[in-house]
């Protein structure tokens, strides 16, 4: 869904600066609205800079659209990107959300494969980390579906990050090292891929943050509901 303000000439130009007063409408859908109206009669749940979602800026005419859906026809940059199942002030009904069961299937598929993993759980795990948006960079530096750290990705021999099949093999095999470092358990494994090994051993179980704790029961949500979806 796109909230679209039309703007004079000198605003054709906003920055990111800018850009974080924009608007943001998050929905138990799991959409998300971006709004550069000022006067918008629509109730926001989350005003934060802390955005957990991607917001794509495009541009038509004199028209600037912000919006959680990559646009089609036209040119585009991403302005925002953050962990999309970690925000643990989010709306989101992670029981009814969209599932996205085609793209990357092939990649997917292969790299659980080749990692013995549950596809399920890949799947899972990249719609937690970036609701499937290929080119995600977050302010932290993690790059790409899986959302990979640039020592981790040069650690498990990713090249490119934003190169989806590289970005999901890297991942599949960070996030298959865990399950065999914590036995198979997939809350600890998850846990780790958020938090980090260490930041588990330390807790002796996942850790007492907030972001770790909602990613990780919402993970679990989405993997049992890929499961089921085939």
């Amino acid at each position: 869904m796109i909230i679209r303000g039309i703007l004079i000439v000198c605003l054709m130009s906003l920055s990111l600066a800018q850009a974080d007063n924009v608007r943001r409408i998050e929905h138990k859908d799991g959409t998300v609205e971006f709004s550069n109206v000022k006067n918008s009669s629509k109730l926001l749940t989350n005003d934060r800079k802390t955005s957990q979602t991607a917001i794509y800026k495009s541009k038509s005419e004199d028209v600037v659209s912000f919006s959680d859906q990559k646009p089609k026809n036209a040119a585009f940059e991403v302005l925002r990107f953050d962990c999309y199942a970690c925000n643990p002030q989010s709306q989101v009904d992670w029981n009814t959300v969209a599932l996205n069961t085609k793209e990357y299937a092939r990649f997917i598929k292969s790299s659980a494969h080749k990692h013995k993993l549950d596809p399920a759980l890949l799947r899972a795990l990249i719609h937690a980390e970036s609701a499937f948006v290929e080119k995600a960079l977050s302010r932290q530096g993690a790059q790409g579906l899986t959302q990979l750290m640039p020592a981790t990705a040069r650690e498990l021999g990713v090249k490119n990050s934003l190169d989806a099949k590289q970005n999901i093999d890297g991942g599949a095999k960070y996030l298959a090292k865990m399950l065999k470092q914590f036995k198979g358990d997939t809350r600890l494994a998850t846990a780790a891929y958020n938090a980090g090994p260490n930041a588990v051993k330390k807790y002796n179980g996942i850790p007492p943050y907030k972001e770790t704790q909602v990613y990780v029961e919402r993970i679990q949500i989405l993997f049992k509901r890929y499961q089921l979806a085939g």
